[in-house]
């Protein structure tokens, strides 16, 4: 199976059938020594990252509407030596997007905060998938994005309403799963509602809320994949 979906365009997703493999992902047991030296200049340069478990695939294919793919967990660290040297690693990133649309039909992305890996990037609050993301081996892609949007906006979606479809958009950076969930008030409340949150965090991850009321608004920082999935929206695509 490999690696095989269209690149660079926004396809529709009724199934996500990516699953857990127990065993060690093969970037990870091949890069052991380069992965501990990555780190150490990692942490030097920013000691507030963290070691944790993310997962990165093996296998990612796309047909007939069906995301399916095998993934491995592995330590952050590797995870961020495999950024350095993803081309023909044999390991490749997919990641949730919660779509986050106002009353007003206004997006709310957020910046990631300046101690972080993406520091002043633009996009959805999101994050990487982790074994608590998987139920028997499968990945529930709300659950991580429900999750993540909880964890660094204090926004809970569990009752939002949602969009009837996930899709997917694939680069070589990594292929983005996103959803649209509508969330009630006006974008501006919704911004002060996270704005409220992060100052009251010992550590924010993200620096406060964005908000894109229309296809040209990009505002700077705005992460690469994030303006198809802007234009995606405000065209009324479903």
């Amino acid at each position: 199976m490999s690696f095989d979906l269209p690149r660079n365009v926004i396809l529709p997703v009724d199934t996500v059938d990516v699953r857990l493999d127990p065993g060690p992902h093969p970037f990870a047991l091949d890069n052991g020594e380069a992965i501990a030296e990555n780190w150490q200049r990692e942490i030097s340069a920013n000691p507030a990252l963290f070691d944790g478990t993310v997962v990165l695939l093996s296998a990612l294919a796309w047909r007939d509407r069906r995301l399916v793919g095998r993934c491995h967990a592995v330590s952050y660290s590797a995870f961020m030596l495999w950024r350095k040297q993803r081309a023909n690693s044999g390991a490749e990133h997919a990641y949730g997007h919660a779509m986050l649309v106002a009353g007003d039909n206004a997006l709310v992305a957020i910046r990631m905060g300046s101690h972080t890996v993406g520091a002043g990037s633009v996009y959805f609050a999101a994050g990487s998938f982790e074994p608590i993301d998987f139920r028997d081996g499968l990945v529930d892609v709300d659950f991580n994005m429900i999750r993540e949007v909880r964890e660094e906006t204090g926004l809970d979606l569990s009752a939002a309403r949602r969009g009837p479809h996930w899709h997917a958009l694939s680069t070589t950076s990594g292929t983005v799963i996103f959803r649209r969930y509508h969330v009630d008030g006006t974008a501006d409340e919704i911004a002060s509602h996270i704005r409220t949150f992060v100052a009251a965090e010992v550590d924010p991850e993200i620096e406060g809320p964005v908000i894109i009321r229309h296809a040209t608004d990009l505002p700077a920082g705005l992460a690469p994949h994030m303006k198809p999935l802007v234009e995606w929206h405000f065209a009324g695509m479903e």
